[in-house]
């Protein structure tokens, strides 16, 4: 794979884990309204004008257009395989920004994705 179609898969994934992160952040400040029919306005208000998850979102959108630029250039073959990279990203990122827990298990499952995205990119 060139070095120009790597970076469009990998920007592709980096803003697709970024959206996930973002919306974890905009979760987390509406966890505190219950999820019933009565609170259903004040969910949507709250999920409408929450910055990160309109940032997740825009990320969102900006990594199709970059995922799309990807796919015409990469077989889907080798670039869809390359999303596990966000796995990746995301685990770290969630124990770095979130304290969510890394265990041994996880460890390992995050290891076996590193082996394969190797395994797919050589071939």
């Amino acid at each position: 794979m060139k070095s120009a179609d790597l970076a469009l898969v990998l920007t592709g994934v980096m803003l697709n884990a970024a959206a996930q992160l973002l919306l974890k952040a905009g979760a987390r400040a509406i966890s505190g309204v219950a999820f019933s029919v009565a609170n259903a306005w004040t969910l949507a208000e709250r999920i409408a004008f929450n910055p990160p998850i309109l940032a997740g979102l825009g990320c969102y959108v900006v990594s199709v257009v970059f995922w799309i630029l990807a796919l015409s250039r990469v077989d889907v073959s080798i670039a869809y395989p390359m999303l596990s990279i966000g796995y990746i990203v995301s685990a770290l990122a969630g124990w770095l920004l979130f304290s969510e827990a890394v265990s041994a298990s996880r460890v390992a499952g995050i290891g076996v994705i590193i082996i394969g995205v190797w395994l797919v990119a050589r071939s």
